[in-house]
Formats: structure tokens, sequence, C-alpha cells
């Protein structure tokens, strides 16, 4: 009989808003068990554990100090976290980081080799990847059923009041958020194109803040050129009162598919409407969080890399920067995937 092995132990850093989803798919897998927290706030550290359990403790390195916690989920502000996880790649913890992975392209490279240099794990949140439709998009489009791709576009429509960027200090400038719509909103849609379709190799972009007082952009388009040939545009803005979210439309020679959000809502192969298959009831928040725990658990016991590995972060970074650097130098920018290019 096999012996059944304990739960992996899992830390908090930072307990703000999607520390508390990271703490729902926790307790909501078997695998996973939430041994402690750290947050700068404790009142926001205790107001956490009152619901689901777990340690509090008096510093980031009390926590790292802990024989119970084997893994580190960062949930602090983006701009910590090429610091955070070095620390706990340098106690020995596994990573889970929320997105972005950093701000800097560099630091995304600091993090990945700290990681592999301490022989621990590193992984990056994209939970949508984790949907079951997302999946068979991908099949699908890896299987060429689509054909030769040619024209790939997504877009992100959200709504976003001042008062949300006023909330905390650190929303909406450079130094911690990293950048704005697309950055901290958009990333999620920017990461699913590019897994879907594959690597962007140049862009062109504006981003700006239209209507919001902030350092970073609230509405940004951008035209890109995939690896693989095909064309695109990136529409991304948190000032759309209909708040419409996601919308991704792949064209290819044989067929086109629609996804909005997490769903599929059109599939044509041929000018024929495919019929889809039954799917798994999936919500991003919080069922896609749950996965990607539940998938990091596995790995530290089966000794495999995670789902969404650190690498797998780089490139939807790489774009984001691109977009803003494209914006700045109001030039056409290429990118080299796999190596650093700003």
């Amino acid at each position: 009989m096999t012996e059944k092995k304990s739960p992996v132990g899992f830390g908090l850093i930072g307990c703000g808003i999607i520390a508390d989803i990271h703490a729902q798919g926790i307790l909501n897998t078997e695998e996973a068990v939430l041994a402690a927290v750290y947050d700068t706030k404790r009142e926001s550290a205790v107001k956490l554990t009152e619901k689901y359990g777990g340690d509090i403790c008096g510093s980031m390195e009390e926590l790292l100090a802990r024989g119970d916690v084997e893994v580190v989920c960062i949930c602090t502000p983006s701009g910590m976290h090429a610091e955070q996880t070095a620390m706990a790649a340098q106690a020995g913890k596994h990573v889970l980081v929320e997105k972005p992975m950093a701000i800097r392209l560099d630091d995304v490279e600091r993090m990945i080799e700290v990681c592999a240099a301490n022989d621990v794990l590193l992984a990056t949140v994209f939970p949508r990847r984790m949907s079951p439709q997302a999946a068979y998009a991908r099949q699908v489009i890896s299987e060429g059923r689509l054909g030769k791709l040619s024209l790939c576009s997504a877009y992100v429509m959200l709504y976003r009041d001042q008062a949300y960027y006023d909330s905390a200090g650190w929303r909406g400038t450079w130094a911690m958020d990293g950048g704005g719509a697309m950055m901290n909103q958009g990333i999620h849609t920017v990461d699913m194109l590019q897994w879907l379709v594959g690597p962007v190799a140049s862009l062109s972009a504006k981003a700006k803040a239209v209507l919001r007082h902030i350092e970073v952009e609230d509405t940004v388009i951008a035209t890109l050129e995939f690896a693989n040939g095909a064309l695109g545009v990136l529409e991304i803005t948190t000032t759309a009162r209909d708040g419409k979210g996601q919308r991704l439309v792949i064209h290819g020679d044989k067929g086109v598919l629609v996804i909005e959000e997490d769903t599929i809502v059109s599939l044509e192969i041929e000018g024929e409407p495919v019929q889809l298959p039954e799917f798994e009831p999936f919500k991003v928040i919080p069922d896609g969080h749950r996965l990607q725990i539940q998938d990091m658990a596995y790995a530290v016991r089966e000794g495999r890399e995670p789902v969404v590995t650190g690498e797998e972060g780089r490139h939807s970074l790489e774009i984001i920067l691109g977009t803003y650097e494209a914006s700045r130098q109001r030039k056409e920018i290429e990118l080299q995937t796999g190596t650093p290019a700003l």
C-alpha cells in the first residue's frame, strides 16, 4: 500500500486582496496546508489568519526560517517580487509569485537564476491557462486545425476609477506597479495570446494615461508581428465603463477561434461550426489559483517543474515592456524571447 504523503506547507508573503485568493486555494487543496503568513501591516495578517488559519510571523526572515514552510506565495506589490523571490530561494523555499513576476526583465532573469542556483522551483501565476477551454484552444491551434495563422488579436475592456488608484500608494506608479492597464490587468490576456499563438517578434505601440491621474497608462494599443508571421492588435484599457473584459480572436486560413473571458464562444473550421466538448466548470477566480497551488504541491512532491515556470512568465513581461518602450521611442521594437531585450 502506497504511503500517503504529507501536505506541502505554504507561507504567504503579503496579506492583501490577492493573498485571500491564494489562502482559499491552499485551504481547498488536500495536498497543501497554510503554515504561516507575514505582512508589514499586522492587522492584514490577523484578518487573513482568522479566516484561513496559519501562524503570523513578525518578519519575512522569521517565516523563511520555518521548517514547515516549503513553498512561499509572494503576493506583494510587483516592484518587491524580485528581492523577495531571491530571499526565499536563498532560504531554500520554492516560490509561487504573483503576476507580473517583476517589473524589469533583468529582475526576472535574476529570479530565474537564483532559484536555479538554490535548486528550488519557481512558478508564476497565470490562472487563465488552467481553464479546460484554454487547454482545448491551445490543442486546436497546435494541431494546425486553424491552418496558417494570419490575424491574432486581443482586447481587454475593464473599468477602474480614480479611487482604485488612490486606494494604495503603489498603484499606478512605475516604481511599484511597473505599469498600468497593460501590466496590472492586461497581462493575463497578453500571456494567453502569446501562449496560444506563439512569441511576438516585433511591435509598435501607443500607451498613455487618458483619463486617470496616474504615472502609468490607463489605455494602450499595440500592433504585433508574431514569430510565425501572423499579425495582431492589442487594445487594453481600464476606462471602459461597459467593462466587457477579455476577448481573443484568432484567424487562420482554415478557421477562426473566438474566446471571451474563459469561454470559447465560436470555433469554425472550413466555414463550419465545431461541436465543442463538454468542459468542466471553471472560474478563473478562485479555480485558476487553486489549480496552480495544487500543481505546485505536486511539483514539489514529485520533483518536477510546475506547469507555469518562471521562464514561461518571461515573454509576457517582455511584450509589455516592449510596448512601453515602443510608445516612448515612437518606433517599432524587436523582441528576442529568451534573452533580455530591453
